[in-house]
């Protein structure tokens, strides 16, 4: 089957819903794990690489929660499939530079996906929308509990389960959240408050993880330390992080209404003007333009226009998705031309956004 046959369409991927969906885009946790008596990726020979995967392969489609999922080596992806699926945060950018040797198994309903002979063996994650930690911790542990009775995983018991890079040892667990912070970087607040998260040992990173820039106004939280806390104790504590997270950001917003709300009005206004009537637009700017969309309509200034649309088009806008949409190879410049097009017919019928009540006239001393 081919990739874009299994996947879903990107209006359909949008309308996925879940608790606190307003701010919290996407929840996450990624296991690393490693079969014992084997080289780790980066240092075994392709031979050796292959004969893991096919090892790793077979064990992970016998799991139920793999049924009917799609199974695919990376060799054997086009470059197009696998940006669609860094896009999607189903692999990582380092998986997708992958070749012979590295594997991917996703599940039917795209919650689960296991990345074979990425940096480890196996790193399987559990992609929830809207603040689901826990429930995103419980899918990959029942997942990892299956692969643990049929695989030999490399562990020590004083250091726990083993991992190519030494800050994924112990547990090798990472949690995260997507999180939409267009208040606090509005606000100017957004650098205080990862400074506070990186002092709990969490880290900031942009939107797509690693090294990447807070595209779009979204930023990924997550655990740095994966050795002396259990799992639950990790997850629970990120999930209390993140809520602390949400309120300062559903603060900034009350508090920019009241005390700012030109700034609001402008900023949303002016992505509206830009996104509703240019003629070229680039990745970058569209992405950053809609996260203004998006809080607009979180705030009511925006009546005609649903959140899940603005979704869509965040994933359309982006180089692969856009790519979909057309057979001939495209060049950057046209890229941009056929994204503004696509944005401007998306708006075409979404009013501007609405206008606050005029100021009441201020009294003023009479003239002597």
């Amino acid at each position: 089957m081919k990739l874009l046959d299994f996947l879903s369409p990107p209006t359909e991927a949008a309308q996925r819903a879940g608790p606190g969906n307003r701010i919290v885009l996407s929840s996450r946790v990624r296991l690393a794990r490693n079969v014992a008596g084997f080289a780790f990726p980066g240092w075994a020979k392709k031979a050796e690489r292959q004969r893991v995967c096919e090892l790793l392969r077979e064990a992970v489609v016998r799991q139920p929660q793999m049924r009917d999922g799609f199974i695919a080596t990376l060799e054997g992806l086009s470059a197009l499939d696998k940006q669609i699926l860094v896009e999607r945060h189903l692999i990582s950018r380092e998986h997708a530079a992958k070749g012979a040797g590295s594997a991917l198994v996703l599940s039917r309903d795209e919650r689960l996906c296991v990345m074979i002979n990425e940096e480890d063996h196996l790193r399987m994650q559990a992609l929830l929308p809207g603040c689901q930690l826990k429930e995103a911790w419980l899918a990959i542990d029942e997942l990892d509990t299956g692969l643990e009775q049929e695989l030999d995983y490399a562990f020590s018991h004083t250091l726990g389960y083993l991992t190519a890079c030494p800050t994924n040892l112990g547990t090798g667990i990472r949690v995260s959240a997507m999180l939409h912070l267009p208040a606090l970087v509005l606000d100017e607040q957004i650098t205080q408050i990862i400074q506070a998260v990186n002092k709990l040992g969490l880290a900031v990173r942009g939107l797509y993880g690693e090294g990447t820039e807070a595209l779009g106004n979204v930023f990924q939280v997550s655990n740095q330390m994966t050795l002396g806390e259990s799992e639950i104790e990790i997850v629970e504590r990120l999930a209390k992080v993140v809520a602390q997270i949400i309120e300062h950001e559903e603060n900034a917003r009350a508090r920019l209404l009241e005390n700012r709300p030109k700034m609001i009005y402008n900023h949303v206004g002016r992505a509206y003007g830009i996104l509703a009537n240019a003629h070229s637009v680039s990745s970058k700017e569209a992405i950053n333009l809609l996260s203004l969309l998006r809080l607009g309509v979180d705030l009511g200034l925006l009546p005609d226009l649903r959140r899940t649309l603005v979704d869509e088009l965040f994933m359309l806008s982006q180089p692969a998705h856009l790519q979909l949409r057309h057979s001939e190879k495209l060049s950057a410049e046209e890229r941009d031309i056929l994204r503004a097009d696509m944005l401007r017919e998306a708006l075409r019928e979404v009013r501007r956004p609405l206008s606050p009540p005029p100021a009441p006239p201020v009294d003023k001393p009479p003239a002597t």
